[in-house]
């Protein structure tokens, strides 16, 4: 896909680190599929792995998790 923010590059699958922060929690997921632009480096992650980073940051943040950096996995 061509990249909205440059309108120069094109997409290509690859992995990202995606950081959330909320209050005093701090969550970190490494190797996160994504679609990275070649010319700018804008990430784009789906709706599907956005909704699973979520659910696994809100059941962090409602065990007290404070900070924790983890490897994605959806198995």
């Amino acid at each position: 896909m061509k990249c909205m923010i440059c309108k120069h590059g094109e997409t290509k699958l690859g992995k990202s680190t995606v950081i959330l922060e909320r209050n005093n929690m701090t969550l970190v997921f490494k190797g996160v599929p994504a679609n990275i632009c070649e010319n700018c480096g804008e990430e784009y992650i789906d709706e599907k792995t956005t909704g699973f980073l979520l659910k696994k940051a809100e059941e962090s943040a409602l065990a007290g998790v404070q900070v924790d950096i983890r490897q994605y996995n959806a198995a």
